[in-house]
């Protein structure tokens, strides 16, 4: 592709050299350069892209792009040669131009913003992919991987090839592939894309984090519909302040242009906002109040739950409210992509669970084991409340950590949480990374009151903590694992080690059978 057609939409500041050049590759990482490849010089979070050009155009870069930087060293930046232009201005000398290609000429483009710039070249290159698809996008605390991974699903057992963007995994029609982000860079995205529309997929449904509308890693992505499940404590490490968080959520809404569907869930007290600016056709959904399409849970069971939705019933093998409202997700968007109501409602009622989602291992002395992903005061809650609802008489146990180099003001809350629902609390490390365990847990434990310390005990070692919760509870317990959900992995310090607490529960399940 002519890098003038990868770069028009990139906000130009200046273009020194041809852009009437045949581009093989767009890429950010100078190690995958390729000959003949257009280079983006990102300023990433703590990491400066323009540190690498020059080893992007030994690589073989044929044109590089990147923001223009302020002139700390007299030199015109617009005129120097972009291999120079860091090693310069910070004050060493420039390697890489004594290795080019006699004659070599290479295009340098500044831009506005890099992030943007690289999301629009991504899209061109790539050749609009979400445009030549259906792509449905989630925002929200709380719901996005469960109701993505099910309208995959979903849609799939309807008979259309779809692809899937979330924080288990990638697919390509059946074809999985592992995933870093949750809202992975724009480059891998596009590339994605275009392998659906490649196979013939006619959906993609896609988380999308509010880190990664800040990242602008959703820009100049085309979204048939976008849809607003929740807002709660979440990521505050990263945006500072509740305020900047919402708003990262709601700028999704206002870049949705007017052929899109914005989906929003009427009860949370953020949903309105979401639509105040949007070009979208706006629906709404409620399991409380008035809504374009509402939803009533007449039953519920730890085998399922009898819905009625606009006016239909429907028995789901889900549990929880918190599910219904991610049903009502699910189902919206379903409609509002043209499926018929009864088709719908017929898929709705055979999907299960996510992975990592309310996954449930039966044991010894009628002793349940529940896995979920809940990491947040908000998804927790939802869960121990599930739990306690479903299954009353049932002697209810909670585990639980808090990830480290990540928002810290929801320790103490997490604790207030598992206090209020639990009879027994076991606090122990979830991804320590370069946090001290103990650290971590001491903040947990500030949560507690009297009444809340002489039901927990505090184990360090989360494989250890998971065998003494299993050991110590009475038949008949119900113990959620929380926090660590799909994870097949924990990250203590910076070394990433295997931990399944499928195989964890399971093996100890069977070590506690054979000794029986």
């Amino acid at each position: 592709m002519r890098l003038s057609d990868i770069i028009k939409n990139c906000g130009v500041v200046s273009l020194a050299g041809s852009a009437d050049l045949e581009i093989s590759a767009v890429c950010n990482d100078s190690r995958k350069v390729v000959p003949g490849c257009l280079f983006v010089a990102v300023n990433g979070c703590g990491n400066d892209g323009r540190a690498y050009i020059g080893k992007a155009i030994e690589a073989g870069a044929a044109a590089v792009m990147y923001e223009e930087m302020p002139d700390e060293t007299g030199l015109d930046v617009r005129e120097t040669a972009p291999e120079r232009l860091w090693p310069l201005r910070t004050g060493a000398r420039a390697q890489s131009s004594d290795k080019e290609q006699p004659g070599r000429q290479i295009s340098t483009i500044i831009v506005k913003d890099s992030r943007k710039a690289i999301a629009y070249a991504a899209d061109a290159f790539y050749g609009h992919p979400s445009g030549q698809l259906k792509l449905v996008g989630i925002t929200g605390t709380n719901g996005k991987t469960t109701t993505v991974t099910l309208l995959y699903r979903m849609f799939r057992s309807m008979g259309y090839e779809c692809g899937l963007l979330s924080t288990i995994a990638n697919y390509v029609g059946g074809e999985r592939i592992e995933t870093a982000n949750t809202t992975s860079d724009p480059l891998t995205t596009n590339a994605l894309l275009a392998q659906m529309v490649e196979k013939g997929c006619q959906y993609c449904f896609m988380e999308v984090s509010s880190i990664g509308v800040e990242q602008e890693r959703v820009t100049g992505l085309e979204f048939a519909v976008g849809i607003f499940s929740n807002l709660t404590h979440d990521h505050l490490d990263y945006h500072g302040t509740f305020a900047e968080y919402l708003r990262c959520k709601k700028r999704f809404f206002d870049e949705l242009g007017p052929k899109a569907v914005a989906i929003t869930n009427i009860d949370d007290k953020h949903g309105d906002v979401m639509l105040q600016n949007t070009a979208a056709r706006k629906l709404t959904y409620s399991c409380r109040s008035l809504a374009d399409h509402s939803c009533r849970i007449l039953e519920k069971s730890f085998e399922g739950m009898l819905l009625r939705i606009d006016g239909s019933e429907v028995w789901t093998r889900l549990i929880g409210e918190h599910n219904a409202y991610n049903l009502m997700a699910i189902y919206c968007a379903a409609i509002a992509l043209g499926a018929p109501k009864d088709e719908v409602l017929l898929a709705l009622s055979a999907l299960e669970s996510a992975p990592g989602r309310l996954e449930t291992i039966h044991g010894p002395n009628d002793i349940v084991a529940v896995i979920d992903y809940a990491h947040t005061p908000d998804a927790l809650e939802n869960v121990l409340r599930t739990l306690r609802e479903v299954c009353p008489s049932r002697n209810l146990v909670c585990l639980f950590g808090c990830g480290g180099d990540r928002d810290r003001t929801k320790r103490p809350e997490m604790a207030q949480v598992a206090q209020k629902w639990a009879d027994r609390i076991f606090v122990t490390s979830d991804n320590s990374r370069t946090e001290r365990t103990e650290d971590i847990m001491e903040e947990i434990r500030r949560g507690f009151d009297r009444s809340g310390l002489a039901k927990a005990i505090f184990i360090a070692d989360r494989k250890e903590a998971i065998r003494t919760a299993l050991m110590l509870s009475p038949a008949g317990s119900t113990v959620l694992l929380a926090g660590k959900g799909h994870e097949t992995y924990q990250i203590i310090g910076t070394q990433k080690t295997h931990f399944d607490e499928k195989e964890i529960v399971t093996e100890i399940f069977r070590q506690c059978s054979t000794t029986l």
